[in-house]
């Protein structure tokens, strides 16, 4: 006998965002400035996605180099003003290559996240996982989500993918890169935080010997240490430190098929194999590292670090080339000077720099999936290369790329629903009255 339960429809809305990371949070807000009756989708019990379940720093915010140049502003600069309200945020001089972060409090953030989305009038559901998309050549007509009580139905006019895997546009059968499938996907990293840091004696081990004693560490044998130059910094709470550590294979085969992140059996591996990996590196830091000899772990990322998985094939795809030239788009809605930063198999991180000082350009063309016809894209999902990717992937080129999907997707209400309809022109010098940087000085 097969059980069959009907599926409740919900209401209608004009813009519905899968996913309320920091493109998708920001998407959503800007939408519904903008007057649309817009409906947030997410999976996790709150808002922020990698910015609060994973990471606490924004970077791309600036450029680095010899001078740190601000290059993303909008609804990124309202975020900061919420973490500024809570004095929950510092900035600090990157030594890894990326420029000036923006460390701040997660648990601060989610809060942030949530007074701004529910000021603009955002509509938020919590612990929502996309099962299915309904769509008819390109035309997405509604999602399905699985809810506590169910499967529940949503419909909108407009949709926006901001759930870093693509999964709306993989159910909706719009074509993307599967990371591993041509380049090695970049890899996963569980992070941890520890308390009771002698903030002061860790100052005094440079980055050089630090990644001296981390690779010692690994080559005594004593501690399984796959990644020999992993990195901590201070966040804004006194003797506390945060870290990028772990490295975890984000891809493999099963078969013929490539699979990733997105495979679940994968994804439960690595989820226990990192935090098993990062009570290898609490291990060294306590036993090997000045100022740690007292420290104790504080809390694991809510989950594991995820960099790539589906890359969505839009109407235009950034390249390395453009990234390296520091190319100009006629159409760009925000700026990356953010070099590509790969953290692939090895024991170390490749880093790739544009120009000194200089950014390249997002397309907006890069928002918009090929194959669909009323849906957006923002986020680590872009239209990119493995190579562009690792380089405008940050979190704050995220919100810039959310804040021009959740804009268009409000313009293009008086276009049918057609993201192509909107006018580019009109659409950046919206940006620019919202405080978005999108020429760089």
């Amino acid at each position: 006998m097969i059980y069959t339960k009907s599926i409740e429809n919900g209401p209608a809305y004009d813009v519905l965002v899968l996913g309320a990371g920091s493109a998708g949070a920001t998407a959503a807000i800007a939408a519904a400035r903008h007057g649309a009756r817009t409906l947030l989708l997410e999976r996790l019990p709150f808002l922020g996605g990698t910015s609060t379940a994973v990471l606490d720093t924004f970077y791309g915010f600036y450029t680095p180099g010899k001078s740190s140049k601000k290059v993303v502003g909008g609804i990124s600069d309202d975020v900061m003003e919420g973490l500024r309200r809570y004095d929950s945020w510092l900035e600090r001089p990157n030594t890894h290559g990326a420029g000036t972060g923006v460390t701040y409090h997660p648990e601060y953030l989610k809060v942030v996240w949530e007074e701004l989305a529910a000021q603009a009038g955002v509509h938020t559901l919590l612990g929502a996982w996309v099962q299915d998309v309904e769509s008819r050549e390109g035309k997405i007509e509604a999602v399905i989500a699985a809810t506590k009580l169910g499967l529940r139905r949503f419909s909108a006019r407009v949709f926006i993918d901001a759930s870093g895997d693509a999964d709306l546009c993989h159910f909706a059968g719009i074509g993307y890169e599967l990371a591993g499938e041509i380049d090695p996907a970049q890899t996963l990293t569980t992070t941890f935080k520890m308390v009771n840091v002698d903030v002061a004696k860790r100052k005094q081990v440079s980055k050089q010997e630090f990644h001296r004693l981390m690779a010692h560490a690994a080559e005594s044998g004593k501690y399984q240490l796959p990644r020999k130059e992993g990195s901590d910094h201070i966040t804004p709470v006194n003797h506390m430190t945060a870290t990028i550590m772990t490295r975890l294979a984000s891809y493999g085969c099963r078969g013929n098929a490539v699979i990733n992140a997105t495979d679940p059996q994968l994804l439960s591996e690595a989820e226990i194999d990192g935090r098993r990996q990062a009570i290898e590196y609490i291990r060294f830091l306590r036993d090997c590292v000045p100022g740690y000899e007292k420290a104790q772990l504080s809390t694991f990322g809510f989950q594991i670090g995820v960099r790539e998985t589906r890359r969505v094939y839009g109407d235009y795809r950034l390249t390395r080339e453009d990234v390296l030239s520091a190319r100009q788009f006629e159409d760009q809605i925000g700026l990356c000077g953010a070099p590509i930063e790969d953290h692939h198999g090895g024991a170390d991180t490749a880093w790739v720099y544009l120009p000194e000082g200089e950014c390249v350009g997002i397309p907006f063309r890069t928002l918009v999936p090929r194959d669909g016809q009323n849906v957006l894209v923002a986020g680590r999902c872009f239209s990119s290369t493995h190579d562009a990717h690792a380089s405008v992937r940050s979190m704050a080129q995220c919100m810039s790329m959310g804040h021009a999907a959740g804009v268009a997707a409000a313009q293009s209400l008086l276009k049918d629903g057609s993201p192509r309809a909107v006018n580019p022109c009109a659409l950046r010098d919206q940006l620019r009255k919202e405080g978005v940087i999108l020429e760089s000085i």
